[in-house]
């Protein structure tokens, strides 16, 4: 180990002055068998170190054939490699200038042991958690109602999962799950994770709009202990619950509970019942067809159809068929592709819903439509094709 003789000697042939230096001078050795493989370095923003200091974890999350991506409570970062040109030194109790006082009278040699190196670290980057395989691996078993009195649900080879069981296969926040089973409408049976099979969630939702119906209620003011029992002969109480979860909004009046179903909502659910069969629908003969298959009182709208449902305005006569965002690619350019096999010529009003989703913090669907699409002007309306030949 240096001796502060030494450091002063070092000082004098590397013509620097030692009262311009800090009196507290750090002497740095390697301890034995130092490896750049014991430690990896992770560079982490003000709201991870707070989340970190807080005493809360962050996960990595990915399965072998997925790039593996770190987890809070509540987002998604995508995890890179950086290298640095400088060699970054692990030195436990190193303390830093400003936490140095010079209230020493004369310089003085800390001697501090070396724990390990490296040349890179993590970087992470916020990104869009990835739950495409969320709702693909629920639809391996969908629920389909109770069994028949005397049956049992047949659940044989078919796998079931918790919420621990998604945390270990879905990369994303537990928040960012939690979210999203409710976007597709999913509900704990027996503790585990179901999507309800599409067919058993309309007759659920044809349930209680003609409970609405028949009884004159309000669809503002759905009265949930009178639905429940009402409907409990026909299915579990906790299904009609469910679909008024799904397909309204729950307040409380008066010490009661009620529902407001939601218009939208319900238009768009009997919509997608409709299209799910067909390839192509006449768009007049669908809307007519649509208008007369919701409750009354009702008035359906193709804007209550974005990312669900294209029309395709240039056919004669115009048609609409399904085409749902939640089937289309997760990677930004594998979607512009897959859209341009389905179409050569995209306006921006109907690309758009199709896109929004991949918009990473801080971009819009014009930066995304810059970056991956060309756009031209056709008949006066500008309209956006593949930057590339893309094969049909």
């Amino acid at each position: 180990m240096r001796t502060l003789e030494e450091v002063r000697a070092t000082l004098e042939i590397a013509k620097l002055k030692e009262e311009d230096l800090q009196k507290t001078i750090h002497c740095l050795s390697f301890g034995d068998n130092v490896s750049s493989a014991d430690y990896c370095l992770m560079e982490l923003d003000d709201t991870l170190c707070k989340h970190i200091e807080a005493g809360q974890s962050l996960v990595i999350r990915g399965d072998k054939d997925e790039r593996a991506v770190l987890c809070s409570g509540d987002n998604t970062y995508d995890l890179k490699i950086a290298d640095t040109s400088n060699l970054l030194l692990f030195v436990p109790g190193c303390r830093t200038p400003d936490q140095l006082t010079n209230s020493q009278d004369s310089s003085h040699v800390a001697h501090t042991q070396i724990w390990g190196f490296c040349n890179s670290y993590w970087e992470l980057r916020k990104h869009r958690p990835k739950l495409k395989k969320l709702k693909k691996i629920l639809m391996e078993n969908p629920y389909e109602g109770p069994a028949i009195r005397g049956q049992e649900e047949n659940t044989e080879n078919r796998v079931k999962y918790t919420m621990e069981d998604l945390l270990e296969r879905i990369q994303a926040s537990e928040e960012e799950i939690k979210t999203h089973l409710e976007t597709i409408h999913a509900c704990q049976i027996d503790g585990y994770w179901r999507v309800l099979d599409f067919d058993y969630e309309m007759k659920l939702l044809g349930h209680v709009t003609q409970l609405v119906d028949s009884e004159s209620w309000s669809f503002n003011k759905v009265p949930l202990q009178n639905s429940l029992e009402e409907l409990a002969p026909l299915e579990p109480k906790e299904m009609i619950e469910h679909c008024l979860n799904c397909y309204g909004k729950r307040y409380n009046e008066n010490d009661k509970v009620f529902y407001a179903l939601h218009e939208d909502k319900v238009c768009r659910g009997v919509a997608l019942m409709l299209l799910q069969n067909a390839v192509k629908f006449n768009l007049r003969e669908f809307q007519e067809v649509w208008q007369q298959s919701v409750p009354e009182g009702m008035s359906t709208r193709l804007d209550q159809l974005k990312s669900v449902a294209l029309v395709d305005r240039t056919s004669r006569p115009e048609t609409i068929c399904l085409l749902r965002v939640e089937d289309l690619p997760e990677d930004t350019l594998e979607r512009f592709n897959h859209l341009f096999t389905l179409r050569e010529k995209w306006t921006e009003d109907d690309i758009t819903p199709y896109i929004q989703d991949l918009c990473g913090e801080k971009q819009t669907t014009g930066a995304l439509l810059t970056k991956y699409a060309r756009s031209s002007m056709q008949n006066g309306i500008k309209v956006f094709n593949s930057r590339r030949p893309v094969a049909t």
